[in-house]
């Protein structure tokens, strides 16, 4: 029998952001807080909601966020507060006639064990289903799966027949636009940074060629070779010399995505792009995008994708820590590669 926790002050241990870098992030740029009292209640008027944290996600745009930068689309983190980034809660309290204790939830939170979220218009209410893991809801189901829904079909303006090339390709997003990409009929290769990375993206997620780039000492020659017709489809999870070289590779009227940036984390420097001028003959589109401008289509892809996961059509790999207090080294371990497939922490089980 559950124990009824409301009203109740219990200790809320959280993970805090201590202080702005534009180095490589740090273990020691967080810190476990220990001996945080909450009470555990929504109070009246508040229209917020308290929640029991279940999971969080790991996301790579969550390292944009520890510059002391306010010009990007989503604001910096402020030091000593807890970290913010997506997760799955249970709602235990709730002043929102739109929610009701008990409740599954996906939404912005805290890295901390309860949170009080009052912006709870940001909030969506999970149905839950046995044949899905509850942590999808920030993977496959969540931000990166739109993200590559909508970055693939609506960005890309996919045809059957495509050369697609996917970088970062076994992460939380790559991992989805290779399957969608090969569902739609495209041929796909994916670059990866371990050798363990490669034989998944070929023997588990379907890709029909993949390769190590830390292994090519040039990487216009290295996609000549996986692509001697061309490249119609770039997914650019990397940017930097991966951008650079996929651009010499293009074909005429090409298109090209740009996800994300992981190699340019920690660049303050300028850098400069010998083969900008492909985007000129070759009439390349490249577009930047955000998941939360197709956010109508949401319903649409939650339908397509639970239905593509449940016949087996797709496949989707998580990478599952255990315990808050893993949270900044499974963050850190995002940028050095540790991680394979979507990197999650669970918190706590319901």
């Amino acid at each position: 029998m559950e124990i009824d926790l409301v009203g109740k002050t219990m200790e809320n241990k959280q993970i805090i952001f201590k202080r702005y870098t534009n180095e490589s992030v740090k273990e020691t740029d967080m810190e476990l807080k220990l001996g945080n009292p909450i009470k555990l209640e929504a109070p009246k008027g508040s229209n917020a909601v308290l929640v029991k944290n279940l999971y969080f996600s790991c996301d790579p745009y969550m390292r944009g966020r520890m510059r002391d930068f306010h010009r990007s689309y989503i604001p910096p983190f402020s030091p000593g507060s807890a970290i913010e980034g997506l997760g799955v809660s249970k709602v235990l309290d709730s002043d929102d006639p739109n929610f009701k204790r008990g409740d599954l939830v996906t939404g912005y939170t805290n890295w901390e064990e309860y949170t009080l979220i009052k912006k709870t218009n940001e909030l969506r209410r999970i149905q839950q289903d046995d044949g899905i893991p509850l942590s999808y809801h920030v993977g496959l189901l969540g931000m990166p799966g739109f993200t590559a829904y909508v970055g693939f079909y609506e960005v890309c303006a996919p045809k059957k027949g495509d050369y697609v090339y996917v970088s970062a390709a076994s992460g939380a997003v790559g991992q989805l636009v290779g399957q969608l990409a090969k569902l739609h009929g495209c041929y796909v290769v994916g670059s990866a940074g371990t050798s363990q990375k490669v034989e998944l993206l070929k023997n588990k997620l379907g890709f029909d060629e993949a390769f190590n780039y830390k292994d090519k000492s040039d990487l216009e020659s290295a996609l000549m070779r996986y692509f001697p017709q061309g490249i119609d489809i770039y997914f650019d999870n990397v940017g930097g010399g991966m951008l650079d070289a996929a651009l010499a590779n293009m074909r005429a009227h090409g298109r090209v995505a740009i996800c994300g940036m992981v190699s340019q984390n920690n660049r303050t420097d300028a850098q400069s792009f010998r083969n900008m001028f492909s985007i000129i003959s070759k009439r390349i589109t490249i577009k930047g995008f955000l998941q939360s401008d197709f956010i109508h289509l949401y319903p649409r892809f939650l339908e397509e994708i639970t239905g593509y996961y449940k016949q087996g059509k797709i496949v989707y790999i998580e990478n599952m820590n255990h315990g808050l207090e893993t949270s900044p080294a499974a963050f850190v371990g995002l940028f050095s590669g540790k991680n394979v497939g979507k990197q999650v922490i669970c918190v706590a089980t319901e």
